[in-house]
């Protein structure tokens, strides 16, 4: 009998031993059973068969070899970061890596947040060096996937704020692909239409989107608040909203007082009308929607009461009569 012959005859013994189910490393596996392995990128198939048996994954490098080779797994091995059981079932070890099944992290990114804080939020929770992440979302390519070549700087607006399931040791590039590929992923074909109902790109309503985001605490005043900013772009009026001060300001205010109107800035919608540049945070659907589409309401003002509802006037009489009773209120 040749080595060729007795191997296949080995193989499937070895595919029948294979089949005994493993425990999961999940939240409630004991930490004792379970145990992290790293195949580096570019590593080889054999690197990969000594980091499992090292770690004590696979009993016997031979037999896995043999049993993953059969399952093709050299040629569709992912590099990555695996949580893997001790003494594991070698079918489940291929199809974790022949798929790059790996450790992932949970990543929540709320709406409203700036570029600047997303960044930061992915330096806390993921270890991206927040440079890094600024760079990526700058990156020539990116912006070109999102229609923004020429048009900005960077994906700011873009970064779709949802719950994100990441590989761990995801790079900035990568995350930041996945995060404008998610914005993409989301937005709706039927809203180009719309684009041109309203006569805005979607880069402005995105724009819009964002400063609606920042305004709005109670959910309902959403397409309200829209009303007063398309109204007044319509008439030319200066859109004096606070969010894009604070964006000019670069960082967080606690308040809003009038030095700060006077920040030299396009993102400044005190001093320059029409919408800023671009972006001044992450918008989340629900804002995205109501910058489309807007309550066919007359307002041009608005003013924030302490629970976070807005009172809106068509005048400006009407306006500083609010503005007189919440003082009062106070």
């Amino acid at each position: 009998m040749t080595t060729r012959n007795a191997e296949w005859r080995i193989v499937p013994l070895l595919l029948l031993a294979c089949r005994a189910p493993a425990p999961e490393c999940g939240n409630a596996a004991p930490q004792a059973a379970c145990v992290t392995v790293t195949v580096p990128r570019g590593a080889s198939f054999a690197a990969a068969v000594d980091s499992l048996a090292v770690h004590g994954v696979i009993g016997s490098r031979w037999l896995f070899a043999v049993y993953a080779r059969v399952r093709g797994l050299p040629g569709g091995l992912k590099s990555g970061t695996y949580r893997l059981p001790v003494g594991a079932d070698y079918g489940a070890v291929v199809r974790a890596l022949r798929v790059g099944r790996g450790v992932e992290v949970r990543w929540a990114v709320p709406e409203g947040l700036m570029l600047s804080e997303v960044a930061q939020l992915a330096a806390a929770r993921l270890g991206i060096p927040s440079d890094s992440f600024r760079a990526a979302a700058s990156d020539s390519a990116v912006l070109a996937d999102l229609g923004l070549a020429g048009i900005a700087s960077t994906a700011e607006g873009y970064l779709f704020p949802t719950t994100y399931q990441l590989p761990v040791g995801i790079g900035a590039a990568d995350l930041v692909r996945v995060m404008t590929q998610e914005f993409l992923d989301h937005w709706r074909p039927e809203w180009d239409t719309r684009l041109a109902e309203i006569g805005l790109t979607r880069h402005q309503v995105v724009t819009l989107a964002s400063i609606v985001e920042a305004e709005v605490r109670y959910a309902p005043d959403r397409e309200y608040v829209s009303a007063v900013y398309h109204n007044r772009l319509r008439r030319g009026m200066a859109l004096q909203a606070d969010p894009t001060v604070i964006y000019a300001h670069g960082r967080r205010l606690p308040r809003v007082w009038e030095k700060h109107l006077r920040v030299r800035s396009p993102y400044n919608t005190y001093l320059h009308t029409g919408l800023p540049p671009g972006p001044i945070s992450q918008p989340g659907i629900a804002s995205i929607e109501a910058a489309l589409f807007p309550k066919p309401v007359p307002y041009l003002y608005f003013v924030a009461q302490p629970d976070g509802k807005h009172v809106f006037s068509t005048t400006y009489a009407q306006h500083l009569e609010a503005i007189r009773k919440l003082r009062r209120g106070r």
